[in-house]
């Protein structure tokens, strides 16, 4: 990486691109939300708004707050925090997705135990390992209205749980300092603000529920079949949590290879929209990267895995990493096989 950051005479970070990329998702998230609030006056251009916002939100997730609250968007860390802060300005935490995504995600990828992003026990089975029920034969049918419901449960249940119980799935999490509780909890205040009370003030309660729920479902099955798409297919490796005093088989680098997936990495819109998360590979060998940088990476990435004889892992649209996830699904779904003697 640093040969090409050399060769090209750009920096990792603070990339005029990116801030420019920046002021247009805002820009969007903003224009959405005014139209819903002023401008939509009948139930297809409100549905069409509600739309327009969920993806919006998404494109925040992407793009701003995931480079942000990884150090990979600016070299100065009050730029991070302060974009990094947009993730609990549209209903999340920081502090919690910090522990959750960077430090136990990114540390055990795919780690059944200690990855709670591949964890939807019981009511789903995404990991060779994970307890198998009757209802997962059809999971690959009902796990779309499960991601559509993602956000509802992290705007209202699974932050302050987590905060409470001082847990992310079965991983521990310190409990946060004063100042970092206070910006978690205005955070939430703030976003129950602008979706909630000041709505209420130009549409009736039906219509902000309705289109809370309308946004909020596009958010959470957009945010979720993104992340899956990249982890939770056929090419992706997952691996059991190793006995007491035994290591894992594999290097840290080798291992985020082997679980990762890239997908659609000739389609620059995709990558424009997704802040470059197609490219998961080049994303968790380098988080405090810019993504913009990924395309690029990635082609360098993929010539190193051939040099050592590891398989780098790339499905080419994002149609064909849709169907690998719905394979997956089934397969996972499917009770296990009984070999007669």
């Amino acid at each position: 990486m640093a040969a090409y950051l050399e060769a090209s005479g750009r920096s990792p970070r603070d990339l005029p691109r990116m801030y420019a990329k920046t002021v247009i998702i805002l820009g969007w998230l903003a224009a959405s939300y005014v139209w819903l609030l002023v401008g939509a006056s009948g139930p297809w251009g409100a549905a069409a708004g509600c739309v327009s916002l969920g993806l919006a939100v998404a494109g925040v997730g992407f793009s701003i707050q995931h480079d942000a609250n990884h150090g990979g968007y600016s070299e100065h860390r009050g730029i991070n925090r302060v974009l990094g802060w947009t993730l609990d300005a549209v209903g999340g935490s920081s502090y919690v997705w910090n522990w959750k995504h960077n430090i136990f995600h990114h540390t055990h990828t795919n780690v059944v135990g200690l990855d709670a992003d591949i964890d939807v026990q019981p009511l789903c089975r995404l990991a060779p390992g994970q307890q198998q029920h009757k209802a997962h034969r059809f999971q690959h049918i009902y796990i779309w209205g499960l991601y559509a419901l993602l956000p509802v449960k992290w705007h209202f249940v699974d932050d302050f749980k987590d905060l409470v119980t001082g847990r992310v799935g079965r991983q521990k999490m310190p409990r946060p300092s004063g100042l970092q509780l206070a910006g978690t909890l205005g955070g939430k205040l703030l976003f129950y603000g602008w979706t909630i009370a000041l709505p209420l003030y130009f549409r009736p309660l039906w219509q902000v529920a309705l289109g809370y729920a309308l946004a909020s479902f596009v958010l959470g099955l957009t945010l979720a079949t993104v992340f899956q798409l990249a982890h939770c297919v056929e090419e992706a490796d997952f691996s059991q949590q190793p006995e007491a005093n035994r290591r894992f088989p594999r290097d840290w680098a080798t291992h985020q290879v082997a679980s990762t997936v890239d997908f659609a990495r000739g389609n620059r819109l995709v990558s424009w929209y997704l802040g470059g998360l197609n490219f998961q590979v080049e994303h968790h060998l380098f988080p405090r990267v810019c993504h913009l940088h990924y395309p690029a990476l990635s082609r360098i990435v993929e010539e190193t895995c051939r040099e050592h004889g590891i398989r780098y892992r790339a499905n080419e649209s994002v149609g064909a990493a849709l169907k690998s996830h719905v394979r997956w699904l089934k397969r996972m779904g499917q009770p296990p096989i009984e070999r007669t003697a």
